[in-house]
C-alpha cells in the first residue's frame, strides 16, 4: 500500500491547520486525557474541574489510513512539518477555532498550551503516562462550553483531537510510484487527518460538489494554463496548477474548494492585469477561473447560505 508524505506549501494561505476537532475515533490513535483540578484552592474554584484536555494533536512519521473511492493508501508528517504547521496555527490565531467531529463548528474551547515533545522522559506528557516520540505536537484545551464538557468530555463520546486543514498536493513518497499518478489521486482529497468524511461507521456519506459554472470560467483556466506554459510554469503553487486542470476540464468542485476559490480569488483581484499577459499575477487570476469564478463562487457561496 502506499504511503505518502503530507507536506506544507506555504506559498498557498489556504495550506496548514484550520481547527481542532474532539472526535471519538482519533486518526492517530492517541487519546487525550481530561484533566482536573488537583485541590489547589483558588477563590471559588476549590475542586471545581478546571475543564481542560491534554493530548497529541499529530505525532511524527505515524501512518494514517486514507481512503478516496477504492483507493487506499497512508499518510504520514515528518517532524520539521509538525513543527511548522503549528507555528502557523498559532501565527494565523486558529487557536480558538474547534469542531465536533469535523461536523459541527463549536465556541467555549481554546487551545491554551501547546509545545513539540523534546525529551521523552524529562516532558510534561509523561507524568500522564503518555508514551510518545520526540517530535509530537502536544496540546492543552480548554472547554468553556458546558455542553460539550457534559454531554461529551465526561460521557466519553469524545476520546481525543483531530486536526483538520489543507497540505500540499505535491507530495514526497516512500513507495515507488509515478509523482503525476499521485499528485491526481491526492488533489481530490480534503487533508483532514480523520476518518475519511465519505465513510463514517462503514456507511458512504456522499459528498456535495459542483460543476454549474460556466465556459467562460473553464476558458479562464485553459488561459492561464496556456501563458504559465509559455513563462516555463513558473506562476503558481502546484495546488494552484492542479485546481486550474480540474476547472479547464469542467470537474465538479466541493464546497470547501469553492470557498478556497472565492477566498483566493478576492485577494488575488488586485494583481490581476489583462494588459500584462507574462505576470504571475494574472496568470494565477487565470488559473482559478478569474472575474468569471469570482463572480460564480460568491453566488454559489450567498446560495448556499455560506456567504451574506
Amino acid at each position: 500500500m502506499r504511503i505518502i508524505e503530507l507536506i506544507l506549501d506555504e506559498e498557498s494561505l489556504a495550506n496548514g491547520i484550520d481547527a481542532i476537532s474532539i472526535v471519538s475515533e482519533p486518526a492517530i490513535e492517541e487519546n487525550f486525557i481530561a484533566l482536573k483540578d488537583e485541590g489547589r484552592q483558588e477563590f471559588a474554584v476549590h475542586d471545581k474541574e478546571k475543564r481542560i484536555l491534554m493530548g497529541a494533536a499529530l505525532i511524527p512519521n505515524k501512518p494514517i489510513y486514507r481512503r478516496n473511492g477504492t483507493e487506499e493508501f497512508y499518510v504520514y508528517f515528518s517532524k520539521e512539518t509538525i513543527r511548522r504547521a503549528n507555528e502557523l496555527f498559532f501565527q494565523r490565531g486558529h487557536q480558538n477555532k474547534a469542531t465536533l467531529e469535523h461536523e459541527v463548528s463549536i465556541n467555549g474551547l481554546s487551545v491554551v498550551e501547546s509545545w513539540i515533545i523534546e525529551d521523552v522522559e524529562k516532558d510534561k506528557s509523561a507524568l500522564y503516562n503518555m508514551s510518545l516520540p520526540v517530535g509530537t505536537w502536544m496540546i492543552s484545551m480548554k472547554v468553556e462550553n458546558n455542553d460539550v464538557w457534559e454531554n461529551y468530555v465526561k460521557t466519553g463520546k469524545v476520546q481525543g483531537f483531530s486536526i483538520e486543514g489543507y497540505f500540499a498536493d505535491k507530495m514526497k513518497l516512500r513507495a515507488s510510484i509515478d509523482e503525476e499518478e499521485a499528485e491526481l489521486i491526492l488533489s481530490e482529497i480534503r487533508a483532514i487527518i480523520r476518518p475519511d468524511a465519505r465513510y463514517k461507521k462503514g456507511k458512504r456519506m456522499e459528498m456535495e460538489s459542483y460543476s454549474d459554472y460556466g465556459q467562460g470560467i473553464r476558458n479562464n483556466a485553459k488561459r492561464g494554463i496556456e501563458l504559465n506554459e509559455k513563462n516555463g510554469n513558473k506562476c503558481a503553487t502546484q495546488t494552484g496548477k492542479v485546481r486550474a486542470q480540474q476547472i479547464a476540464q469542467g470537474k465538479p468542485l466541493s464546497l470547501q474548494t469553492i470557498k478556497r476559490m472565492y477566498s483566493y480569488l478576492s485577494r488575488a483581484e488586485e494583481y490581476y492585469d489583462p494588459n500584462d499577459t507574462s505576470a504571475c499575477g494574472t496568470i494565477s487570476f487565470l488559473l482559478w477561473g478569474g472575474k468569471s469564478a469570482l463572480g460564480w463562487s460568491r453566488n454559489k457561496l450567498r446560495e448556499l447560505g455560506e456567504l451574506e
